[in-house]
């Protein structure tokens, strides 16, 4: 065998000076990395803080099963750890539902995918892995006697009284979300054309709602006890703070459990789903559904229409076999 030449070709100098890629190294690195992406690409903070949280009560399993997240890297985690360490930990370990099973699992997914397509790990563990089965469940929505329940809560002798009436006005006008209703500003009020312009859409999009005769006054008289403050934000506290979300989830919470209401949970979510169902009753098409509501795709408001919808409960009439048997006996 000839002897080498010790001096290197321009080839071999070539590999000497490419690069070699160095791949992220503890998970608090990876997860700055990723929040820092998060707020490159304009994610809600909502959003952000979502990712951040399951992340961080991911690794908090992970040290419940023994595991030195302090040392370990993104790169060794396999799609063994998602299926043993995550998914079968919480649900035999922990006995979590599904869902919420799912939604961490979104955040990871996010994680991971990003981290991969980067190029901060060699492998994604997620390949493969498919978010858990469940069975749809039906959409609670508040009934009528419900409804004048909670809308007798409010004491329309105080400030928060007569916002609070006019905010569960709003949400079953409107069917809007409560990340979307805290946005809402003076501006965004169209007083000529009846509507109120949606900025803090869920899906970027700004979207514009109708209200009615109705709403429009309450509207009015909210803003004449309201009067003029400092922020331009059309719902505020006693102290003329912009009130957040959490405040009126809180609120909502409160006058569901004053009036007793049982069997649904008192949110501005379960507003949305009420104006939904009572739209398509009275006749609402899935196209009016969707720009109203701010849905991306028809999938869910199919959901509305096939539950809700009153033309398959009255053809069912018609043509139900029953019928037919009945008719000879």
């Amino acid at each position: 065998m000839s002897r080498r030449k010790n001096v290197l070709d321009q080839r071999e100098i070539r590999i000497m000076e490419t690069k070699v890629k160095t791949y992220v190294e503890s998970f608090a690195s990876a997860l700055d990395l990723f929040l820092k992406d998060c707020e490159i690409r304009n994610l809600r903070p909502h959003t952000i803080r979502y990712y951040q949280n399951e992340i961080y009560a991911c690794l908090n399993q992970l040290r419940e099963q023994g595991i030195n997240v302090d040392t370990l890297s993104p790169i060794q985690i396999t799609q063994e750890h998602i299926r043993e360490n995550v998914i079968t930990f919480m649900r035999h370990q922990k006995g979590l539902r599904i869902v919420t099973i799912n939604t961490r699992l979104r955040a990871l997914r996010a994680f991971f995918n990003y981290l991969y397509k980067a190029k901060h790990i060699p492998n994604n563990p997620f390949d493969g892995i498919t978010l858990l089965k469940d069975r749809k469940t039906v959409i609670a929505t508040f009934t009528a006697e419900q409804l004048k329940k909670l809308f007798k809560q409010p004491d329309l002798r105080t400030f928060t009284g007569v916002r609070d009436y006019t905010i569960l006005m709003l949400l079953l006008e409107t069917g809007i979300r409560a990340n979307e209703l805290v946005g809402i500003t003076l501006q965004d009020i169209l007083w000529g054309d009846d509507l109120i312009v949606i900025r803090q859409a869920k899906s970027y999009r700004q979207r514009q709602v109708p209200i009615t005769k109705p709403m429009r006054q309450q509207l009015k008289k909210y803003l004449a006890i309201r009067g003029s403050v400092e922020t331009n934000a059309l719902f505020v506290t006693v102290d003329n703070n912009p009130l957040s979300k959490r405040g009126l989830q809180n609120q909502i919470k409160k006058y569901g459990d004053s009036a007793g209401i049982k069997g649904v949970r008192c949110s501005p979510h379960t507003f949305r789903h009420t104006f939904a169902k009572l739209s398509v009753q009275n006749g609402a098409n899935i196209f009016e559904l969707q720009a109203i509501l701010g849905h991306t795709s028809f999938e869910i408001v199919k959901t509305y229409v096939n539950l809700f919808g009153n033309d398959v409960r009255d053809r069912h009439k018609e043509f139900s076999p029953l019928k037919m048997l009945n008719n000879r006996i």
